[in-house]
């Protein structure tokens, strides 16, 4: 059956492309009334264990769906590469790429940051912020019909962010480092790529990893414009999912490495003020032209984070480098501690 929800029925278009090293798998079916809601994840290159995974998320506010429209773009144009590009197929090879494009259909679908139950599910894992938060933005515990909700106390993850936590933990059990991107709008007038922590200011042990990442990044993609830094620069939440994820990875000596990517909705806004009459339009660009060049804009920084996935061996800093490279990392984002 077609879907209603037009980011959905694009996926549901790609997959039948019915490519042989491509498949789906559903982490979650969701209902809202009488509609029906996969939450597929994407699956291709290389299936070996110990090999480097790369993991694409989009549309876990589903208000944010030009998230959703930047994955779901460079899921098309890999997608119809692989048909032909044997050299794409040889270097997939080295790699495992998940594509998660739609978490939350249900909210995307009802144009709600929240999903159907009305919680936010970057702000529903168990775990508290261990520094002070903005209330109730960085999360909120008295109702659904405030933004920010975290979903009761004591209550078990959503099942959207249950579906995510197992897929990741899985992965990063599999993958000797799991790199993530998850897609989101609405910060500011800048394109930000933000590393955790989210709950407090402390630097995260694998910081090193991140400062080599940006440097590759810069010489890789000089003309960038995405400022990479720690996300608790700008604001603290408790229930972070990539936080508790990162936590628990790195309590079992797994390497995760969670990049947000945050494109700056205010820049659409302040072109088109007339955004503003509707809750989406302070998340999502509206004009065709403005949308086609945010999906254009964004896809060779994917394809930049997947090659380093898969060529983690060559960046990310030897231990005999890491103490040092750890110590520059710190004063170049933390010097005004």
């Amino acid at each position: 059956m077609q879907s209603t929800l037009s980011e959905l029925a694009e996926l549901q278009r790609l997959l039948r492309l019915d490519i042989p090293s491509v498949h789906r798998e559903t982490l979650a079916q969701l209902s809202d009334g009488p509609e029906q809601y996969p939450v597929d994840a994407v699956f291709l290159g290389s299936d070996r264990p110990n090999v480097p995974t790369f993991l694409l998320v989009g549309g876990v506010h589903g208000v944010e769906r030009i998230g959703s429209q930047v994955v779901l773009a460079y899921l098309n144009s890999l997608l119809h590469r692989l048909i032909w590009d044997q050299q794409l197929q040889m270097a997939l090879e080295n790699v495992r790429f998940v594509c998660l494009p739609i978490l939350n259909p249900v909210g995307m679908a009802r144009q709600h940051r929240g999903n159907g139950n009305g919680v936010d599910l970057m702000r529903n894992a168990p775990l508290d912020a261990l520094d002070p938060i903005t209330w109730p933005f960085g999360g909120q515990r008295l109702t659904r019909h405030l933004p920010w909700f975290r979903g009761g106390l004591g209550k078990p993850l959503e099942m959207e962010a249950q579906a995510l936590c197992d897929l990741v933990e899985r992965l990063c059990e599999q993958s000797p480092m799991v790199m993530a991107l998850d897609v989101h709008s609405g910060f500011g007038a800048q394109d930000r790529l933000w590393f955790p922590m989210a709950g407090t200011r402390q630097p995260v042990p694998h910081i090193a990893d991140y400062y080599a990442l940006k440097k590759l990044l810069k010489h890789s993609h000089p003309n960038h414009r995405y400022l990479l830094e720690p996300q608790s620069h700008h604001y603290l939440c408790h229930g972070d999912l990539w936080d508790y994820l990162y936590l628990k990875a790195n309590s079992r000596q797994q390497t995760l490495l969670p990049l947000t990517l945050e494109l700056g909705s205010w820049r659409w806004v302040k072109k088109n003020p007339l955004q503003l009459r509707s809750f989406l339009g302070m998340f999502h660009p509206i004009k065709p032209h403005r949308v086609k060049r945010v999906l254009r804009e964004n896809l060779y920084l994917i394809e930049i984070l997947w090659r380093a996935s898969a060529n983690m061996a060559q960046w990310l800093p030897k231990e005999s480098q890491r103490q040092r490279m750890h110590k520059i990392a710190l004063k170049h984002w933390y010097q005004n501690d």
